[in-house]
């Protein structure tokens, strides 16, 4: 079936003298209707449907800026390109005011005004049709790359790349390029938990400098030096937030700060427990359950424990570095709404330290209900989704006004994560005593089995600088997209998990994480 025309209404006083300008115009396959007066496109835009007005603004009687806001009562949604003799700028004001979409200034020439009609009406078309090759070109250059990747930083490179592309192609739907993202992203994730499983015992037994920067090494890495050399740190980590949410926030605040980039890995079990720990701390799980036995004991089915030392964590870093801070350091945790109200302020109290410490739990929570809740899940269906809902929370919350205050201050922010999450599809069977811990992309017990091609057993805790809770302590962490269940309980997990976003295990979402460090732009 041939596709119908684009109709466009040309409304010119003097639209005789046009006819060589519609003539080409329907020779690109448009269908132009020819209107002399305000008055006659009115009457033909009540009665006809419409893609695009062109619209003279020196017209006698009803004028352009008259005739504008007339066809915007009637169809608000047209677009109506302004033909303008005058550049001036109070007509360009009025003509925006009354939501003119673009506009050309006379003389104008036939090409001219095609390009605009093509910006308009078949720009999603023709950005679509660039949009694929551009795509296709990008994920073949870095397949090369990733297919003899021996660096860490390899892996950094092609997941940031996966997340622009996620991006860009969710503003467009394009079916076909949406599917091979996702067989794409499939496949990666399958070669980059090889890649990690292969090397990760070995990086976390050799010095921080031959292996990729760890949940570990971020305040060595990234705030130490910058404390020595006497900048004052807020540093903040936001549970849970991958690199493409991070992306979400940082165009919001591309305004107020100029940017560093920099990438880590977490550690396994990509999970707040271990990998948050890590990070405040700068030491490895099994270092840090030495340091506060009581909250390391075995099984418990409530974790949160766990990560209630943090700001003895950071204080036990500077101590450990020596490094003297100004006022000492400051750290504060916001878990729920109620605790985040008048965070700005609260923080701008804090500021007498030179070091300060944030962690906002937002997207942790988020990721958590989704799970459990219908509403969140019909909100938040897919990844695309979830990324919107960050934007829009971020907009609106305590810690943009935070970040507003601070883009007035002379203070250095470092944003991270301590892990992300993923959108999990497949279970797998994990095999454990009723004692093992409840977690669905890792898990911890005596003597637990897994599938080894859907997840890695771990029977050697100490070698991957993991707790020991008993003589037969073994790790069972999930790799791809799948999820643990139970044999007793796989449909009941299936309906209940399935498509829910999870994380501890090993994917590249859970795994490559952003820091960024800020200078406000004052």
């Amino acid at each position: 079936m041939k596709k119908q025309a684009h109709r466009i209404i040309w409304v010119d006083d003097e639209i005789d003298m046009l006819a060589a300008h519609i003539s080409f115009l329907e020779q690109k396959g448009f269908s132009v209707t020819a209107c002399s007066s305000g008055e006659d496109a009115i009457e033909a835009i009540k009665t006809s449907e419409y893609d695009l007005v062109l619209l003279d603004e020196m017209m006698p009687g009803m004028g352009g800026l008259e005739t504008l806001e007339s066809i915007k009562e009637i169809r608000s949604h047209l677009p109506v390109v302004m033909v303008t003799k005058s550049e001036e700028e109070s007509l360009m004001e009025d003509a925006l005011g009354k939501k003119i979409d673009d506009y050309l200034t006379k003389p104008v020439n036939p090409s001219q005004v095609l390009m605009v009609i093509k910006k308009h009406l078949q720009q999603n078309k023709i950005v679509t049709g660039q949009l694929g090759r551009r795509y296709i070109a990008d994920i073949n250059r870095m397949n090369m790359a990733i297919g003899s990747a021996n660096k860490w930083s390899d892996w950094v490179d092609a997941y940031r790349l996966l997340c622009e592309w996620d991006l860009e192609l969710s503003r467009y739907h394009d079916d076909a390029l949406l599917d091979t993202q996702r067989g794409m992203r499939k496949d990666w994730d399958l070669q980059f938990a090889r890649y990690y499983e292969k090397n990760y015992e070995k990086w976390v037994n050799s010095d921080p400098s031959k292996r990729p920067p760890l949940s570990c090494d971020i305040l060595d890495r990234v705030v130490k030096p910058r404390l020595i050399d006497g900048q004052q740190v807020v540093f903040i980590v936001i549970d849970c937030m991958r690199l493409d949410l991070w992306m979400m926030l940082e165009d919001l605040l591309s305004d107020m700060y100029h940017f560093e980039h920099e990438y880590y890995f977490s550690i396994i079990p990509s999970a707040t427990p271990f990998a948050r720990n890590a990070i405040f701390s700068g030491l490895f799980p099994n270092e840090v359950s030495k340091l506060f036995p009581d909250d390391w004991k075995a099984y418990p089915d409530d974790e949160i424990s766990r990560n209630r030392r943090e700001g003895e964590l950071i204080k036990g870093w500077v101590e450990r570095n020596k490094i003297n801070l100004k006022n000492g350091s400051q750290y504060l945790k916001i878990l729920n709404a109620r605790a985040s109200q008048g965070l700005p302020k609260k923080i701008e109290s804090f500021l007498s330290s030179q070091l300060v410490s944030l962690v906002v739990n937002f997207v942790d929570v988020l990721t958590h209900g989704r799970s459990s809740n219908v509403l969140l899940k019909e909100i938040v269906p897919d990844e695309a989704a979830f990324r919107g809902l960050m934007r829009t929370w971020f907009e609106h919350s305590t810690l943009y006004d935070t970040m507003r205050m601070l883009a007035k201050k002379d203070v250095t922010v470092v944003i991270t994560s301590d892990h992300g999450s993923t959108l999990c599809q497949r279970g797998t069977i994990a095999h454990g005593k009723k004692d093992t811990s409840t977690n669905l992309r890792y898990k911890y017990g005596d003597n637990l089995n897994c599938n080894p091609k859907e997840a890695i057993l771990i029977k050697n805790p100490d070698r991957y600088k993991l707790p020991t809770f008993t003589m037969g302590t073994t790790y069972i962490i999930a790799r791809e997209d799948f999820y643990f269940v139970y044999p007793n309980k796989y449909n009941e997990y299936q309906r209940q998990f399935q498509n829910s976003f999870q994380h501890g295990g090993i994917s590249m979402d859970e795994i490559i994480l952003p820091v960024a460090i800020l200078r406000p732009k004052r």
